[in-house]
């Protein structure tokens, strides 16, 4: 029932309700102080005439204060009802006659589109994911107004329920690539047993809020059921203590020791303030990098002259031995933690799976948490700063930020940044927008829910094709350059004509990495590109 029904349905309560009520009043006091006794079907019929204003008095005068007060009361109340249908009835008739109409079923036979069950926040990110890969989309809104604000923003939507046969048949199942459930954990699981109903051949994603849902996701029919809170935990865990992961390349076959990895720049270490041909990274590693993010904004290529700063992350590219070369530099090494020094802040499904990711490093650490339950050594609010100070706030290094409220994370990053100039502050965020605003707060590495969703989600949907990261799409693409046969790669000058990466060569059945300005590509050579589409794409169609 939407908000338009429900103020129906209390609107026509409230009116019977007085024009009972009033009946029942005129008729006793018609009897009791006029001494004209009237029927109730005769007293329903002087309150109905009254509050529409159509009556002309028939009973009228009366002699009593009590029945002149009463009638008196009659006509304000009836009056005001009038009134206040108007916002009930008439507007909302009058908007839905002017406004556009959110069809409930597909019209053009759409196919090999991805039904998404329904709008969130979380949507957005696995719209974009679809967007740059051609795929089309459709969501299936059982709001009716949310279902209508989508319709007027662009979003192609369609206002029917997803765990209904109707609707997802509405919505072409059987024809579709996959379908998204993430809802709730329960009305997911009504989506999947819906989706088998009409087929079992179409690819279903459910999301989950609890991974202990996950068995009876499985068990109604979804082929892959995602949970993104460990996942992130274990992603910020990862990022604070060592700054340096490998994961992101999963997917991506270019060679069998090819990797692509993230270097997060700490406060203090010996990279930061430098630039990066001042880093030295590729004479001592051999690593490219070919991308990085400066406060949440992502930049590719990196200008050598671009400084790097405290929570600075690099986007690299090489051979496996030269990804773990990184772990041998001082900027990068596996720091020695000290009791307290990694301060967790916030114990729930994420903050927990920080915990597990520490403690399976053997890397102390001090949970603060607002409930007092078992794991959890400080108890407070995440923003006070008593409660940080007895944490060890100011002696930390590190702390990872898992409170699920984007405005309490906020105001407790601008509290921590006051007391320790030097912390490296990693945090999650539940919005996307929330990313910026917690980066302007002082926070070093961000990683936001529903991104994380989005892309976990666009992965499973495309069926393992590689989303690189969990922060900005880059595209990894494996193509001929006739364009650039005989020429080195200063020569061909890829990076300012196309803003791509040339990270790896494969010649001859083998893939070479080791590519300096002087590497000159030869005629059958297949180039390992990366950046963003549109760069990998511009590239394609300048020189491949």
């Amino acid at each position: 029932m939407d908000r338009w029904q429900r103020r129906t349905l209390y609107y026509v309560v409230v009116l019977m309700a007085l024009i009972f009520g009033y009946t029942f009043a005129y008729q006793y006091g018609m009897g009791a102080f006029e001494d004209r006794p009237r029927t109730f079907l005769h007293s329903l019929q002087i309150v109905v005439e009254t509050f529409t204003t159509t009556g002309f008095g028939s009973d009228a005068p009366w002699a009593t204060s009590f029945m002149n007060l009463l009638v008196i009361s009659m006509d304000i109340i009836g009056t005001v009802m009038i009134f206040l249908a108007l916002p009930v009835f008439l507007f909302p008739a009058m908007e839905d006659i002017l406004s556009a109409t959110v069809p409930s079923e597909l019209e053009d036979g759409m196919s090999d589109h991805v039904i998404i069950a329904t709008y969130t926040s979380r949507a957005d990110a696995l719209i974009e994911e679809l967007d740059r890969r051609g795929v089309d989309s459709i969501i299936v809104e059982p709001d009716r107004e949310r279902a209508l604000e989508l319709y007027e923003d662009g979003y192609d939507v369609l206002h029917t329920e997803p765990d209904s046969v109707e609707g997802l048949k509405g919505a072409n199942l059987a024809d579709a690539r996959a379908l998204v459930a993430d809802v709730s954990d329960q009305l997911d699981a009504s989506i999947v047993l819906t989706a088998r109903e009409i087929s079992e051949e179409v690819r279903v994603v459910s999301v989950v809020e609890d991974p202990d849902s996950t068995r009876y996701h499985e068990l109604a029919g979804a082929d892959i059921v995602l949970s993104p809170r460990p996942l992130l935990g274990e992603r910020l865990a990862e990022v604070i203590s060592t700054g340096v992961t490998t994961e992101l390349g999963e997917g991506v076959e270019v060679g069998e020791d090819f990797e692509i990895a993230e270097l997060l720049v700490h406060h203090g270490s010996p990279l930061a303030e430098t630039t990066l041909a001042e880093s030295g990274l590729r004479e001592r590693t051999g690593i490219n990098v070919i991308g990085a993010w400066f406060r949440g904004e992502f930049e590719t290529p990196v200008d050598p002259d671009t400084v790097l700063q405290g929570g600075t992350v690099l986007l690299l590219t090489g051979r496996e031995s030269q990804v773990e070369a990184l772990e041998g530099l001082p900027e990068s090494v596996v720091r020695e933690f000290e009791a307290g020094e990694t301060i967790v802040i916030g114990y729930g499904q994420v903050g927990q799976s920080v915990v597990n990711a520490l403690a399976a490093n053997d890397q102390p650490y001090t949970v603060v948490n607002r409930n007092d339950i078992p794991g959890v050594d400080v108890v407070g609010e995440a923003d006070d700063p008593d409660t940080l100070r007895e944490a060890g706030i100011e002696s930390a290094r590190s702390v990872i930020l898992a409170v699920p409220d984007d405005t309490e994370a906020e105001f407790a990053t601008l509290v921590m940044r006051d007391m320790n100039q030097d912390l490296d502050i990693a945090a999650r965020t539940e919005e996307a927008e929330a990313v910026q605003k917690m980066y302007r707060a002082g926070s070093n590495y961000v990683l936001s829910l529903a991104q994380v969703t989005g892309r976990m989600t666009a992965s499973a949907v495309l069926e393992g094709e590689p989303i690189i990261s969990m922060d900005h799409q880059v595209t990894v693409r494996r193509t001929p350059a006739p364009g650039l046969a005989g020429q080195t790669l200063a020569e061909g000058d890829v990076r300012s004509r196309t803003g791509c990466t040339v990270v790896a060569v494969e010649r001859n059945g083998d893939v070479l990495t080791d590519l300096g300005p002087d590497f000159r590509v030869e005629g059958r050579d297949e180039l390992i590109i990366a950046g963003p589409k549109d760069s990998t794409r511009a590239f394609i169609d300048l020189l491949g």
